[in-house]
C-alpha cells in the first residue's frame, strides 16, 4: 500500500469509529418495521413488553447468542447505558476492520499466478489489439515477409 492511501485509511477508520462511538447512542430505541409489524394486534407497555392481544411477536425466543458479551448493543457488564453501546460499536469496527485488514493482507500475498509472462493477452500492443503487428523470422499476416539483412 502507498504512503498516500495511509491517512485516507486511517481517516474512514476514525469517522466509523466515530459513528460507532457516540453517534450510535443517539439511534431510535422505537422497534423499527419489522418489529413493529409483529407487534401488532398486542397491546404493550411503555418498557415494550407485551401486555395482552395476539401477534406473532409472542412466539418469539431468545436467540442461542443473546448472552454473548456484545449482545442487544451493549457490552455485557458494563452498567452505564451510553458507555455500553459506544464501547460496543467501536469493538464491532476494530473487529470487522482486523477481519477485512487481514483477510485483504491474505490476499494481496497471495497475488496473481503469473506476471509479466509471454502469453499476456491482448493488452501488450500486439496484433489482437490492434496494435503493429511484429514480424518475426518466417514473417506475419501482414502481407509482408522478413528478408534476411543484406540481400532484397
Amino acid at each position: 500500500m502507498s504512503k498516500r492511501s495511509w491517512p485516507f485509511l486511517l481517516g474512514g477508520l476514525l469517522v466509523a469509529l466515530l459513528l460507532a462511538g457516540v453517534v450510535s447512542n443517539y439511534a431510535s430505541s422505537h422497534p423499527d418495521g419489522l418489529d413493529s409489524s409483529l407487534l401488532k394486534g398486542c397491546t404493550v407497555n411503555a418498557d415494550d413488553e407485551i401486555t395482552g392481544g395476539s401477534c406473532p411477536a409472542q412466539q418469539a425466543k431468545d436467540h442461542e447468542l443473546a448472552d454473548s458479551p456484545l449482545a442487544d448493543y451493549g457490552v455485557r457488564g458494563i452498567g452505564n447505558d451510553f458507555l455500553s453501546t459506544g464501547l460496543s460499536g467501536v469493538l464491532g469496527v476494530l473487529l470487522t476492520f482486523a477481519l477485512g485488514g487481514g483477510l485483504f493482507w491474505l490476499a494481496r500475498r497471495r497475488g496473481p499466478a503469473a506476471t509479466g509472462s509471454a502469453a499476456a493477452g491482448p493488452a501488450t500492443g500486439g496484433p489482437a489489439a490492434g496494435g503493429p503487428a511484429a514480424a518475426g523470422p518466417a514473417g506475419d499476416d501482414s502481407g509482408t515477409t522478413a528478408q534476411p539483412s543484406g540481400t532484397r
